[in-house]
């Protein structure tokens, strides 16, 4: 287990909590009481910390190695009925962009979502999650293949950003990333986007247009990361943490200015630290979500998705 900064008061308790029980173990002394006491003492610490989270603590949770990544979550959504499918049919298979047909209970889903690595290695494999623009044409083929099935897409977003490299931009980046935006916005299938890490910039507004988009709820959605709005606002990294305040990117703040139509709540400690619960509160809400969905009308819904997004920036000036 790997703790954040914030984290080490917890860390030490939990230390003093496997020495109580090892001394336990080894000797006749009753240790049942000091346990309960510090294992009181976690759980308020853990209630303190993780209910008062600033901004970038939240950000360094959405990143922490522990945390799962999208084919955790469709492995444990649709286990063994997950058929990956791969390829845009023009250049190759973005192995950052991955996506396949999977159920939850008897339901049929298209997933679609940026993968990350877990070491070095498969890291590179994935390129950190950043999709090269035949990701996002895979990621348009295989909504269109929804599209003609009538089964629904979940995307699952989490990416530091779209590939920025010379060879992405020559294949056509900022096209791809355009053409899947318009393309969603008409899809005649609902679509539940649900942001579980990192949803930066255009490489996250790809696969991110939808009927409803949630967010987990240490998870973040910016035009910008922190580190990238300090090092242009500042000319430094050294003023993340102010940045990651100011461009109000956490879940809460998306919700008060209507840009997310909802949170997924996370375990205490982040959705790393109970998996299952993780996993079983993004099932239900999938679930529930898709039961709201298919009471409206295809043209009805569509209509709504479009109203949603026509909404947004909409100010008034006194």
């Amino acid at each position: 287990m790997e703790y954040l900064d914030f984290e080490l008061p917890i860390k030490n308790l939990e230390e003093q909590l496997a020495e109580c029980i090892i001394i336990g173990e080894k000797s006749d002394v009753d240790v049942t009481a000091t346990s309960q006491g510090i294992i009181k003492k976690i759980e308020k610490l853990k209630k303190d910390i993780y209910s008062n989270l600033t901004p970038w603590q939240r950000v360094q949770l959405s990143r922490h190695p522990n945390r799962p990544y999208t084919l955790d979550y469709i492995n444990a959504l649709a286990g063994d009925t997950f058929m990956e499918l791969h390829g845009d049919r023009t250049v190759k298979d973005d192995k950052a962009m991955i996506g396949g047909l999977g159920k939850i209970g008897d339901q049929s889903y298209m997933f679609i979502g940026q993968q990350k690595g877990y070491n070095t290695k498969t890291r590179q494999y994935r390129n950190f999650g950043m999709a090269n623009p035949e990701g996002y044409r895979k990621a348009l083929r295989l909504m269109r293949m929804a599209e003609k099935f009538d089964i629904p897409v979940i995307a699952l977003i989490d990416t530091p950003g779209a590939n920025p490299g010379l060879d992405a931009e020559e294949r056509g980046q900022g096209e791809a990333i355009a053409r899947n935006i318009f393309e969603m916005t008409t899809l005649r299938v609902p679509i539940i986007n649900i942001i579980i890490g990192e949803g930066a910039s255009g490489g996250a507004l790809g696969i991110g247009v939808g009927d409803r988009v949630l967010m987990m709820e240490n998870s973040w959605f910016s035009v910008i990361s922190p580190e990238n709005c300090s090092s242009i606002l500042w000319k430094s990294w050294d003023y993340k943490i102010q940045a990651a305040s100011a461009l109000k990117l956490t879940s809460s703040d998306m919700t008060a200015q209507g840009l997310i139509d909802g949170v997924i709540r996370e375990p205490a400690g982040g959705a790393h630290s109970d998996r299952k619960e993780t996993f079983d509160n993004v099932r239900k809400t999938i679930i529930d979500t898709l039961a709201e969905l298919k009471k409206l009308d295809i043209d009805t819904m569509i209509e709504q998705r479009m109203a949603k997004y026509e909404n947004m920036g909409e100010f008034s000036e006194k």
